[in-house]
C-alpha cells in the first residue's frame, strides 16, 4: 500500500475543509466575514506598528495573506507585493558590498530617526539628549 505524503495531505485537507465550508451558502458568508474581520484586525495592528521598530510591514503582509484566502483582490495585491519585494531583494544582493553597506546604513539611520521621533512625540523624551548626557556623564 503506497504511503501518502503528510505535507501535501495536510494542505489538501485544509483545502477540502475550506471547500466544504464554501459549499454551504451560510458557511461561505461566514467564512468571508470571518476572514475579512481577522484580516482587518491583523492589517490594522500592523499599520499601527509601522512607525515603531519591529515587524509592522510583515504583520500587514500576513493580514493581506489572510485576506487572500477568500478575496481575489487581496491575492493579486499579495502577488504584486511579493514580486516587488523579491525584485528589490535580488537587486540589492547584486550590488557591490560597499553599496549594500550604504543601503543598510541608510535603513539603520531611518529606523533610528523613526524611533527618536516616535519617542519624542509619544513621551516628550529627546533620546539624542539622553544619550549625549549619558555619554558625557551629565
Amino acid at each position: 500500500m503506497p504511503q501518502s505524503d503528510p505535507v501535501s495531505d495536510s494542505g489538501s485537507h485544509r483545502l477540502d475543509l475550506l471547500d466544504r465550508i464554501r459549499a454551504n451558502p451560510t458557511g461561505r458568508v461566514a467564512l468571508r466575514i470571518g476572514v475579512g474581520i481577522l484580516g482587518a484586525i491583523v492589517v490594522v495592528t500592523g499599520l499601527a506598528l509601522i512607525p515603531l521598530p519591529g515587524p509592522g510591514w510583515a504583520i500587514v503582509i500576513v493580514g493581506l495573506a489572510i485576506w487572500a484566502v477568500e478575496f481575489h483582490w487581496a491575492k493579486r495585491l499579495l502577488a504584486f507585493t511579493r514580486h516587488h519585494v523579491q525584485a528589490w531583494t535580488h537587486w540589492v544582493l547584486r550590488q557591490p558590498l560597499h553599496l549594500r553597506a550604504l543601503i543598510g546604513l541608510a535603513g539603520f539611520v531611518f529606523i533610528c530617526a523613526v524611533v527618536w521621533l516616535s519617542v519624542k512625540l509619544s513621551f516628550g523624551i529627546d533620546l539624542a539628549a539622553v544619550i549625549r548626557n549619558f555619554i558625557t556623564g551629565n
